[in-house]
């Protein structure tokens, strides 16, 4: 018990410390960084994900939130036809590790 107690202390300790140091590693005033997508080049679709980037990231999340899944099950039927094209037919495939 009297290890954690210790534990405890140190890492409060610690960052009780830091934190001033912290603090005054940033010389003065800051501006704030803005981030954001270069659209200037950019057309159809690729314009239009840039612009969504930079007016709202929440909406822009929520677009890649839904298009990944959906995407990934279009790759898959893709590929899943293409293979059933060429021969492959993985639905009666004998489990030879067991």
């Amino acid at each position: 018990m009297k290890s954690v107690v210790q534990k405890v202390v140190l890492v409060l300790t610690t960052l009780w410390l830091s934190a001033p140091f912290a603090f005054a590693a940033g010389g003065g005033d800051v501006a704030p960084i803005v981030i954001v997508a270069d659209s200037r080049k950019l057309t159809g679709v690729m314009a239009w994900w840039a612009n969504l980037y930079n007016e709202s990231h929440v909406y822009f999340t929520i677009c890649t939130v839904i298009l990944i899944p959906l995407i990934g099950v279009l790759f898959g039927v893709l590929a899943d036809i293409v293979m059933h094209f060429i021969g492959i037919d993985l639905k009666s495939r004998e489990l030879a590790e067991h």
